[in-house]
């Protein structure tokens, strides 16, 4: 049986025994394992993590754990420059683009608030959401580490949180997304993209309260569900704005990254 000394750092904790948690443990094994397989076997699922050393040096995932090593492994820096090392996780997504577990129904809506393309459905298949994620190339939000744990997902995030409101902060903070948000863009239903539509366009399907106050209209082109600046926006418009002011006090600053040493 040979011996490695482990340390996980910042949020990977969460998925650790709280004896192993912020402190340096041995784990014991046989043969040569992968160091990704070692990660997930502590729980922690690999789209968690964004940097592995061992004995100093930064490794992959197919790296081979030896007896004697000391391997430190740090979670996904979405804005932290980690360039002068290497990333076990494939780059960056462009485009930030969400799919959604059935539990997540409210985070996605709120999502959709913020003008990000989250596909949702209720209770879907873990094959289909993991597929879905590779094939269009999006970051799996989840609250079942298990799912995380799947080959073909490259980009995925555990919620912590189980409010659907600290979700969104939580998410929002975690991957930096308060420079990108674009909203009321998007149908809160469909996920499509609202189009822009005259009053007598869709003067039919509007209450006379809202015919007599309201000029300006959107369509989604797909539920055909229309959309004006009411009451339920103006909630919308506080939210929002709440999420600036949280990131305006705590700023994400891009900076080097240093390791800490093994």
């Amino acid at each position: 049986m040979s011996r490695a000394q482990f340390r996980l750092y910042a949020e990977l904790n969460d998925f650790l025994a709280p004896d192993r948690r912020g402190v340096e443990f041995v784990h014991e094994f046989q043969g040569t394992p992968a160091v990704k397989d070692v990660i997930e076997s502590f729980g922690v699922p690999h789209t968690e993590v964004d940097l592995v050393l061992a004995d100093g040096e930064s490794v992959d995932f197919s790296w081979r754990l030896r007896g004697g090593s000391r391997v430190s492994v740090y979670p996904v820096f979405e804005s932290l420059d980690i360039s002068p090392t290497t990333r076990v996780r494939p780059a960056p997504l462009r485009e930030v683009r969400f799919v959604l577990d059935g539990h997540l129904h409210r985070l996605a809506r709120y999502l959709r608030m913020l003008g990000f393309d989250a596909w949702w459905r209720n209770d879907p298949p873990d094959e289909e959401l993991a597929g879905i994620a590779s094939d269009q190339h999006r970051i799996l939000l989840t609250r079942d580490v298990g799912l995380l744990k799947r080959r073909i997902v490259s980009h995925g995030y555990w919620v912590r949180a189980a409010d659907p409101r600290a979700q969104l902060a939580e998410v929002a903070d975690r991957l930096d997304l308060f420079r990108t948000i674009a909203p009321f863009r998007r149908c809160l239903c469909c996920n499509d993209l609202l189009e822009a539509v005259s009053k007598e366009e869709v003067a039919d399907a509007l209450p006379p309260a809202v015919r007599e106050r309201h000029e300006a209209f959107r369509r989604c082109p797909g539920c055909k569900r229309v959309y004006w600046s009411g009451s339920h926006a103006r909630r919308m418009r506080k939210l929002i704005a709440d999420l600036r002011e949280r990131a305006r006090r705590s700023p994400i600053r891009p900076t080097p990254f240093r390791p800490a040493s093994p």
